[in-house]
């Protein structure tokens, strides 16, 4: 992949009478342009087969719709990339949409890493669990499933017809005795011997098989055993082997739509109106629905429903694998060349198809409906939520409905795992991949200073505004300016507010505190704006039900994090800090001497007196705990 020659020297020029100077320099080969306006922003990205001719024609006048005109008057300069085939070019187009989320282009919020169950390979008694991120861990992994409810759902009930373990290896080493998952048959306990290797390789590769596809066959030899053992008269194996069908039988039936004319698919229903799209994405993997999410798309009024789709999946796959089949709603105009590029980067054959008939057609159908619902109900709630905004609008005398709303919250215990965060909301509701928490760092704090807390974390959060506003980065979508910041807390939580924004220079972000009333009353909450009287809200006021809302989404959500902190702390062990000291040597240490402080106390010779710790680990422990380590 190469660049040209650098474009021509900006100038004054804009609109058509811009773009067609760039056209002496451009090559009649594949590659990917984009519009910027005087401002540096990206207005539009674009592929080409032939940059030189998608080019020109933007230089063509009158011969534009509304949108592309408005676009083109608004470009003062364009940077281009050329690729070796046009397949490079649409890749690369997904990939610069995604980020820079262009105002011309298709775009959607894409904050959600779908998880997968993993079947691990890398231990004696492999464990079922929830997977996200890199597929790093050696083992088979299936996947994708939708959300977290629907993995969580499923390997439950996996684990009652499996009796797979699902603890962490360090839990597994150190059992004793069996686990409560046991005594409700949702584990056979290897940990302590209830079934030996291969009764437990023979479970895992049952597993593997259901979770492949072949459901039926791994039923079918569980009801020949169960009728063998019922003939033994061993009622108690049968009444396990019984158990474990009904736990199959739930899966299936839970998962709603099972196609049998495909195993693996993806499947893409969008539904248009009033300007607004609704994409129902669903998964089918081995024969099996593994669950569906919506997205609401942005994207220009009039554009063609086909085309928001095709620009949707290939935005989707840009970080993603696509299976062998995608099914779509709409006919895209780019299907052929769209299923080369996502099967070079998948590295199989990919098809894309539009059911006309049979099974395929019905489940789109019947995701056509799903769509529309979801579309339905957000179009409801979006209705709703852009007269809630209004009203703060008004309430706080902003010149426009905030599209950010920032709510700050801090959590301690008397000082200790001290902690603040604020959480985002807009017209969309809350936006919880834009959520942050802030370890306190300040040493010199006195513990409890709540106002020190809060100088703290609206000083880092809005230093890195505005380091990113001086950078002019293309992509500040964590640390962009809110329209509104809202404090919990009374004056003084203000006053420190104000002093931070001055400090930093942050103009045009209006500031309010909220305080509870008496009795931390809700309801009669007072609240602080700078150089304006404290006022109250009609207690039946609906904007001050979303305001209380918000704040307490922040609470919830900071107290969430003090509480993980606090935990973490509580279950720390500095043993697990000695390198050396696994799982059975600290099990063995404990057990020696009852508690870690009573091994940090002990001598080098009671420690080397240990089973299974060597001279040196004990010199390696001793000097951890007598010379900081």
């Amino acid at each position: 992949m190469t660049s040209p020659e650098a474009p021509p020297p900006k100038n004054p020029m804009s609109g058509a009478e811009r773009i067609a100077a760039y056209l002496k320099t451009l090559p009649d080969s594949p590659g990917v342009y984009r519009m910027m306006n005087a401002a540096g922003d990206v207005l539009y990205v674009g592929k080409a087969k032939s940059l030189k001719k998608r080019v020109s024609s933007y230089a063509l006048r009158g011969a534009h719709n509304e949108r592309i005109s408005h676009m083109i008057a608004e470009t003062t300069e364009m940077l281009f990339v050329t690729t070796a085939s046009e397949t490079d070019a649409l890749l690369l187009e997904s990939n610069l949409i995604k980020r820079l989320k262009p105002r011309y282009n298709v775009s959607y919020r894409d904050d959600k890493s779908f998880p997968n169950i993993l079947l691990r390979e890398d231990h004696p008694f492999p464990q079922l669990l929830k997977h996200r991120g890199a597929k790093t861990i050696k083992g088979i992994y299936f996947g994708p499933f939708a959300n977290a409810g629907a993995v969580n759902r499923t390997l439950n009930t996996l684990q009652r017809a499996f009796l797979l373990r699902s603890c962490s290896d360090s839990v597994f080493e150190s059992r004793t005795r069996p686990c409560l998952l046991f005594q409700i048959k949702r584990c056979s306990a290897p940990c302590v011997n209830r079934i030996d290797l291969a009764g437990y390789h023979e479970l895992a590769e049952e597993a593997e098989s259901f979770l492949k596809g072949k459901s039926q066959s791994v039923q079918d030899e569980l009801k020949t055993e169960m009728t063998t053992a019922s003939d033994a008269m061993d009622f108690e194996a049968a009444a396990k082997l019984r158990d474990r069908l009904k736990a199959m039988s739930h899966i299936q039936s839970s998962q709603g739509v099972n196609p049998s004319t495909f195993d693996e698919a993806d499947l893409f229903a969008a539904h248009a109106e009033g300007g607004q799209t609704c994409i129902q994405v669903f998964f089918f993997r081995a024969g099996q629905n593994w669950g569906n999410w919506p997205y609401f798309p942005r994207h220009d009024r009039d554009l063609p429903l086909a085309e928001v789709l095709e620009s949707f999946v290939g935005q989707f796959y840009d970080e993603r694998t696509a299976p062998g089949l995608i099914l779509t709603s709409e006919e895209l105009p780019g299907r052929v060349l769209l299923a080369e590029a996502l099967g070079t980067r998948a590295q199989q054959k990919v098809e894309i198809a539009m059911p006309q008939r049979g099974e395929k057609r019905d489940i789109m159908e019947r995701a056509l409906t799903n769509a529309r619902e979801q579309l339905g109900r957000r179009m409801a709630e979006n209705s709703a939520q852009t007269q809630l905004l209004e009203g703060v609008a008004d309430v706080f005398a902003l010149e426009a409905p905030p599209r950010r709303i920032e709510v700050y919250d801090n959590s301690h215990i008397q000082g200790a795992h001290a902690l603040g965060a604020f959480i985002v909301a807009g017209p969309e509701g809350f936006e919880k991949g834009q959520y942050r928490k802030f370890n306190i760092k300040n040493e010199e704090l006195t513990p409890g200073d709540d106002y020190a807390m809060m100088r703290e974390v609206l000083t880092r959060r809005f230093a890195r505004m505005v380091k990113e506003d001086a950078s002019s980065a293309e992509d500040t979508t964590h640390w962009r300016r809110p329209d509104l910041v809202l404090i919990d807390g009374g004056p003084g939580q203000l006053s420190i507010a104000s002093q931070v924004f001055a400090d930093l220079g942050v103009e045009d972000v209006a500031l309010v505190g909220i305080s509870k009333g008496p009795d931390r009353d809700a309801g009669r909450e007072h609240f602080y704006m700078p150089g304006k009287e404290p006022f109250r809200l009609d207690p039946k006021s609906p904007i001050l039900y979303y305001l209380q809302r918000l704040r307490d989404e922040a609470h919830r959500f900071v107290i969430g994090g003090h509480r993980k902190k606090r935990s973490a702390a509580i279950g720390a062990n500095p043993l697990d800090e000695i390198a050396g000291v696994g799982a059975g040597r600290k099990r063995a240490l404990l057990q020696h001497f009852g508690s870690a402080r009573a091994v940090a106390g002990a001598s080098l010779t009671d420690l080397a007196s240990v089973g299974g710790v060597s001279e040196i680990l004990a010199r390696k422990i001793f000097d951890f705990f007598h010379s900081g380590g």
